[in-house]
């Protein structure tokens, strides 16, 4: 996500009013279905649901954040009972699915990463537009940002910015915060973006704020976005029917990488190798994939819409061959340290 064209508008002043990337296009590709029912497993302010429900269908909405759910309920009285709205993460959807009243569903989307609501209040602490906590947690539970950067090792800091922020000063970054808590933990967004300003600088070359990188590393390892995304993936193989689909719009390379891995691995028909070695069985595809490529936002989207500019949507259908194990790495979901909270004080 830190290359240039991957950061989300929102991370550095991106528009105050949330719109829904890639809307027509997302139903387009899950083609909902008069009394189906779908997961919409990232729902915020509920732009793909409520496009969903105008379809005929229902709709279980998932999102973790209590705000979010709580700006539905005029949404949810609305649906007439189309629509379940619960609070969780969407790692675990088939389950929330489950409890619900649906053990198997018609489709499934998510629209993975932090929404325009959560960027745009400064109490939230995801953004160095306000000056706000160092929080960043989506369901206002666990370690908040501030608790890692004023606790975590600085080797554990460095790989965090490393790998979820591809910031090339991550090592920089990492000794000069270790320095710095010394004499004031970091308690506020605009504290922490100082830091960055000064330690990562501003390149000529590069159109983003300095603290780009490091504050999106911080919020995706705060609330566990990968892992949450990995196991969203194996949960949509679990609950979808044969010839359920599955729709996804990621907004950054880790993300898509992750998209991308699962369903190539899951729709692979043939095992690969040598030609002239004998042709081994491997388990029958659960998904086939929709298109070649990903879906990207069209010029007038994005010129409408800058926060669609990074969008990559990928779909699949699912077959019926049984779902299988899930294997994070393979998929491509990093290996990070990990943070406890209560050996840190």
């Amino acid at each position: 996500m830190t290359a240039a064209g991957d950061a989300r508008a929102g991370d550095v002043g991106g528009p105050p009013r949330h719109v829904s990337v890639l809307l027509r296009e997302v139903l387009e590709h899950l083609a909902p279905a008069l009394d189906g029912v779908y997961i919409d497993g990232t729902f915020g302010l509920g732009g793909y649901t409520r496009a969903i429900l105008a379809s005929g269908a229902r709709v279980v909405a998932i999102d973790r954040d209590p705000t979010a759910i709580a700006g539905g309920a005029g949404l949810v009285a609305d649906a007439a009972g189309r629509l379940t709205l619960s609070e969780g993460r969407f790692g675990e959807l088939d389950e929330i699915a489950e409890m619900v009243g649906f053990d198997a569903v018609d489709g499934v989307v998510l629209d993975i990463g932090v929404s325009s609501m959560q960027l745009d209040e400064a109490e939230r602490g995801f953004s160095f537009r306000f000056d706000g906590p160092l929080d960043m947690r989506m369901g206002g539970d666990g370690p908040s940002a501030a608790d890692i950067v004023n606790a975590m090792e600085p080797r554990d800091l460095a790989r965090i910015f490393s790998v979820l922020g591809e910031e090339k000063r991550a090592a920089a970054l990492a000794r000069a915060i270790a320095e710095d808590r010394k004499k004031t933990p970091f308690l506020r967004t605009l504290e922490f973006a100082g830091l960055c300003e000064r330690v990562v600088g501003k390149r000529q070359s590069d159109p983003i704020h300095p603290a780009t990188r490091a504050f999106q590393a911080l919020r995706i390892y705060v609330n566990r976005e990968l892992d949450e995304l990995g196991d969203a993936l194996a949960a949509a193989e679990r609950i979808l029917k044969p010839g359920g689909r599955l729709v996804v719009v990621s907004f950054h390379s880790l993300e898509d990488r992750i998209v991308k891995r699962f369903l190539a691995e899951r729709s692979e028909a043939r095992a690969g190798g040598s030609r002239h070695l004998p042709e081994q069985s491997i388990a029958p595809p659960t998904f086939s994939l929709v298109g070649k490529g990903p879906v990207l936002p069209g010029v007038d989207e994005i010129r409408t819409n800058p926060r669609a500019r990074s969008a990559k949507l990928r779909a699949a259908i699912r077959t019926e061959a049984p779902a299988r194990p899930f294997d994070p790495a393979a998929a491509g979901v990093p290996s990070l340290p990990n943070f406890d909270q209560e050996r840190s004080r």
